[in-house]
Order: structure tokens, then sequence, then C-alpha cells
């Protein structure tokens, strides 16, 4: 098949490019290299260096003719969804709908996207199923979740436009940066490579669920091919603590206890998915846990670090 992947040199869609191409599929990447970085992307995929925004996006259709569009170029900072609300819904609801009108108009058969689980908001219950309330609580939120609306209105109009919607929870990995929707994993492992406490908000009780980014990765393979139209949860289905996150990494660092600070005004307490639809419905379950993760994780950033190191003292 021939694939389009949108932030295909995003940290997510890196990894959604590696395993295409390993499953033989021909993989066409667009990305800005904003929020991304062009050099994880393979040599085997064809890269455009522009933005899901840009006039040329059309060409690009008419170029390569794609079966099916992974859809992850996104606006993924939330505090900037906060400072720049316009900018936010411009990239991640306008860019999703020109990407769905050269949907229709090049006649693609499959829509994959990337939403979150900021779109239900503050938990009414646990574990969130896909029926839970959408009560998104930043700009973010609001503009991950509404192009999930025109998505569904525009498989109505279209139904050989097949799509499916993954809502991610916490993703974490190798070649995660340090910023934007659930960084706390990154943030702590720059932190503690560096030997520095990090800051824990709160008591550290509160809790998420993890899930690595390979697992997420092959969660997009297999919506290509799944049978009919759906929308679901991409997670463990199991909360972790901050704190406990934190003794994982501890143990690998040996860095000294984290610092504690109040709680921020409107951090949600606890959150974890129920992924049962995902396995049902896409043969998907998560396989890396947490430890095995981590200190997978860990290695690849102290690997980057020090080729970055090498390369900026010429060794």
């Amino acid at each position: 098949m021939n694939i389009l992947v949108t932030g295909g040199a995003g940290f997510i869609g890196s990894h959604v490019v590696d395993q295409l191409l390993l499953a033989n599929h021909n993989v066409i990447v667009i990305d800005d290299g904003s929020s991304g970085n062009v050099a994880n992307v393979s040599s085997e995929a064809k890269l455009y260096t522009m933005s899901i925004m840009d006039d040329q996006l059309n060409e690009v259709f008419e170029q390569e003719q794609p079966d099916a569009i992974i859809h992850m170029a996104a606006q993924i900072d939330v505090q900037r969804s906060l400072r720049e609300p316009i900018f936010d819904a411009e990239v991640n609801i306008v860019g999703t709908i020109r990407l769905l009108q050269c949907c229709e108009k090049y006649r693609v058969s499959r829509f994959v996207y990337s939403s979150s689980a900021a779109a239900y908001g503050n938990p009414q219950y646990l574990a969130i199923d896909e029926r839970h309330p959408i009560a998104p609580m930043s700009a973010y939120g609001i503009s991950k979740y509404t192009p999930e609306r025109y998505i569904k209105m525009y498989h109505e109009q279209l139904p050989d436009l097949q799509y499916s919607i993954l809502r991610y929870a916490n993703v974490y990995g190798e070649r995660q940066v340090s910023k934007g929707e659930g960084g706390v994993v990154s943030i702590f492992v720059d932190h503690m490579l560096d030997n520095r406490r990090p800051i824990i908000y709160g008591d550290g009780n509160q809790t998420r669920d993890f899930v690595h980014v390979e697992d997420v990765a092959r969660s997009n393979v297999l919506a290509l091919t799944s049978e009919g139209s759906m929308t679901v949860n991409i997670s463990t289905a199991e909360p972790t603590s901050v704190n406990e996150l934190y003794r994982h990494l501890q143990a690998h660092t040996g860095v000294d206890d984290p610092i504690y600070l109040e709680s921020r005004i409107g951090d949600i307490e606890h959150s974890y998915l129920d992924n049962t639809k995902a396995r049902n419905r896409l043969g998907w379950e998560p396989t890396i846990d947490l430890q095995t993760g981590l200190a997978r994780t860990l290695t690849y950033t102290r690997d980057a670090e020090r080729h970055s190191s090498s390369v900026l003292s010429g060794a």
C-alpha cells in the first residue's frame, strides 16, 4: 500500500514509519520539522519537508496517490495551546480538514487519526472507556477531539473512506523530547541522566497510563487493515503513580529523591484507559511492560547524549 504519514518525523510518527517499512509498505512522509526530527525518518521513506497547511498539499496527493493516511501531524504543546489557541486550532483542526478534502478528491480509502485521552477531561469513572463523556480541559484537548467529528462527517458523506480514531494514553519511549503532551517520562529521564532532581507537583500519588511508543506505532499499522470504522483507546489499562514511575528510573540512575511542590490547579488526579475495544476490534494489546520500556528509553537517551557530545567535541 501507498501510505502517507503526516508528522512522520515526530516521536510517534517516526516509529510508525519504521514499522510500515518493515511491513513492506511504500511510505511517504510529510513533516515540517517544527517538533519532529527529520533525521528520524528512514531513507527508505520519501520525505516532503512541508506543513499540512502548505498550498502544495494537493500536489503531494496528486503525485503520490496514497491509499491511506496516518495523520499524526499536530500542535502537541498543551501550554502553547492555551497561549496561542488560534494557531493550535489552525494546525489541529483546519489541518485535518485540509487532509480530508484531499482524501475526498483523490479517493483515499483509509484515514487513521492520532487522537488523545485529553478529549475525556477529568474522569467521571475509571477505567475510561470510549463511551465516557467528552469534556476536554484545554484548548489542546478541544483541538484534538474536534477533528474526530469532521472525520466521522466525511465518512458519512463518503462511506468508502473508512477511519480509525486512536485515543492514546500517555505515550513514552525512545525519541521523545521533554515537551508537549505526556512528556513526564522524558522530563524525568533528561533531569536524572544529568544528575538533577526532577520536580513532582503534588504528593506523587497521582496516576497515569503509560504506553510504550512501539506498541502505539503497532496499533496504527493494524488500523490500516482493520474491518470497518472505529474509535478505540490505545493504552495499557493499568494505572501507574508518578512516584512509582520515579522509583523505576531512580533504580537505574541513582539520583536522589525528587523535589515535591504544591499541586497545580486543574491537574487530573487519576486517569487510565480501558483498552478492551482495541483488543477486540484491532487485535491489539500492549506488549512492552513499564520496566522494560523505561530501561530502553534510558539506554537510548544516554546513547544519544553520548553521540551528541562526541560530535560537538569533534571526537
